[in-house]
């Protein structure tokens, strides 16, 4: 996929969707960063009817303190891995009651301090909480999960091994970045969730398969 068809490919999802967004429900930072750290190996849908239930008893740091672990588990034990996401969840509340005043940071280097979050949750917490493109550095950031891997690797819009590798190779090969590194995210993961699927790939259907160079491997 070459520099025309990489713009050609954000345009065209730019236009079926021009204000994407996360499927997590979240109306605070904080809301945001939880229900992110909950998703690990989880579905959106899951966690979003487990945090309806949480949220309204519980969606401060302090108010999650005061459930203790056993009442935690009690509003998220439907979703995979509860018992560890349950302590890194309170962990993570003790730190930001301790040395955030209870707010969640908008700095990637204090994010990432937290239990249970690495790169990925810090960038989404960074891009769709606080409508960040770039890092305190100044740095062009991406958050990549393994739909963004595989819609990024299976196009030829980027290469990458790893999701570090993948989240590079993006910001490297995006065009106008200023136009579209905000939405690239949302963009990419939907259309990889429902389109261009891990098994069965909707070809016939997706606005952007003649751009694609996956249908030459399989033709």
């Amino acid at each position: 996929m070459n520099k025309e068809k990489r713009l050609e490919m954000l345009k065209r999802l730019r236009q079926n969707n021009p204000k994407p967004t996360t499927e997590l429900n979240f109306s605070t930072p904080f809301e945001l960063l939880i229900a992110v750290l909950l998703s690990a190996q989880a579905t959106d849908v899951s966690v979003n009817k487990a945090t309806a239930k949480l949220y309204p008893v519980a969606n401060t740091p302090q108010a999650i303190l005061d459930l203790g672990l056993e009442g935690l588990i009690f509003y998220v034990k439907t979703i995979g891995l509860f018992n560890t996401k349950a302590k890194n969840t309170l962990k993570t509340c003790q730190m930001l009651v301790d040395l955030h005043n209870g707010e969640v940071p908008e700095n990637r280097a204090a994010l990432e301090a937290l239990p249970g979050v690495g790169r990925k949750t810090a960038n989404v917490v960074l891009n769709t909480a606080f409508g960040r493109l770039k890092d305190n550095e100044g740095k062009y950031f991406l958050a990549v999960d393994t739909h963004i891997q595989r819609l990024a690797n299976r196009t030829g819009y980027a290469k990458g091994k790893t999701v570090e590798q993948t989240e590079q190779a993006i910001i490297k090969n995006t065009p106008n970045k200023t136009e579209f590194m905000f939405n690239l995210h949302h963009w990419f993961i939907l259309h990889g969730r429902y389109t261009c699927t891990a098994r069965n790939p909707k070809c016939g259907s997706c606005i952007i398969e003649d751009l694609c160079d996956f249908k030459h491997k399989t033709e």
